[in-house]
């Protein structure tokens, strides 16, 4: 692509994501200091003035490498020193729910949520790429999660659209190219090469092999099935939350008898939905459990409970899926992340 089309292909990204925003709205950019999140760090730096936008940025610091306040704090001074006002960095601590990658997930989300919030900002903007995309989709596959893991990573996410990622349609390649011409020294992320995680892998085995035996292309052939797919899950959820409110029975619930009569793909998105509005988190209601939900509806011999993620538990009494809270372990109270190095409000 080149240095100076890489910028300007970035700069063109941010600006369509930023579109419906309204002058004076603020946006943060999330940064690690890796090349991916730099490039949109400076791209969106020279684009929301432009739009009449304040811009932001706000660096998590997981606390998994020694001297990773330190890289934080690095990254909070470059910010300002490309104009971004607030920057600050959340420090965080990673539990172990769902493995490593997923706890350092969680735990960065709700930071930024944390920092969001905390300075009203009207988005927070992602530097996922299109190989990241390709990534997501062949570990989705792995898992055998069904469409809506192979859709891969939605451009805009979370309440009111707070979250978006620009860089989907780009390639890793263009914000390396994009750093170098910005003047800007990108850091590297040791865990990005170590094998013990399964992301690295794929990044760095899978997809070089994939596309030696394939082509070059699988990265944009990946992306681009994901968001095929993407616009196939998005119009079975649309009927799915038409059909809700006819499944709902009139005790609380979904009756088994209408949701047996519907399409399994739309049923079982009937089922997702209620488990969701019941409290099962998103992020770890996995399709083996709306399985053996539906298994409540299509395979009914009198099974016992179920118990879904988020101390969520389905039974079937009387023709109809009963959701209702179980009684969860005792958990330590939480504590809300600190925010350090961030201008005040």
């Amino acid at each position: 692509m080149g240095p100076v089309p890489a910028v300007a292909a970035i700069r063109l990204a941010v600006r369509t994501a930023l579109a419906d925003h309204q002058p004076g709205d603020l946006v943060l950019v999330a940064c690690s200091g890796g090349a991916d999140s730099l490039a949109l760090a400076c791209a969106t730096a020279f684009v929301a003035p432009r739009l009449g936008l304040r811009c932001g940025g706000v660096s998590v610091d997981h606390g998994l490498q020694d001297g990773s306040p330190e890289r934080a704090a690095e990254v909070v001074a470059l910010l300002r020193r490309r104009g971004l006002d607030p920057v600050g960095s959340v420090a965080v601590t990673v539990g172990r729910a769902g493995g490593p990658e997923a706890a350092a997930r969680t735990a960065r989300y709700e930071a930024l949520d944390h920092f969001a919030e905390r300075y009203g900002a009207r988005c927070v903007l992602l530097g996922h790429t299109r190989d990241d995309q390709a990534e997501t989709v062949l570990l989705g596959l792995a898992r055998g999660s069904g469409a809506r893991s192979l859709a891969g990573m939605p451009a805009v996410f979370g309440p009111g659209g707070r979250y978006r990622r620009p860089l989907l349609g780009l390639p890793r390649a263009a914000t390396v190219e994009a750093c170098a011409a910005e003047g800007v020294q990108p850091w590297l992320d040791p865990h990005n090469a170590d094998p013990a995680y399964t992301r690295s892998r794929v990044r760095h085995r899978l997809l070089p092999e994939l596309a030696e035996v394939l082509g070059p292309g699988m990265p944009e052939a990946l992306a681009r099935t994901a968001r095929m797919l993407r616009e196939d899950t998005e119009a079975l959820d649309e009927w799915a939350a038409r059909e809700y409110p006819a499944c709902e029975h009139a005790e609380g619930g979904l009756d088994a008898r209408r949701l047996a009569e519907l399409p399994t793909a739309v049923r079982r998105r009937v089922i997702r939905l209620a488990a969701l509005r019941s409290g099962a988190p998103a992020g770890t209601l996995a399709a083996s459990h709306i399985e053996a939900v539906d298994a409540l509806v299509t395979g009914w011999r009198g099974q016992g409970p179920l118990q879904l993620p988020g101390s969520v538990e389905v039974r079937r009494t009387n023709g109809r899926l009963a959701f209702g809270a179980s009684t969860p372990p005792a958990r330590p109270a939480p504590t809300r992340p600190e925010l350090t190095g961030a201008t005040s409000p």
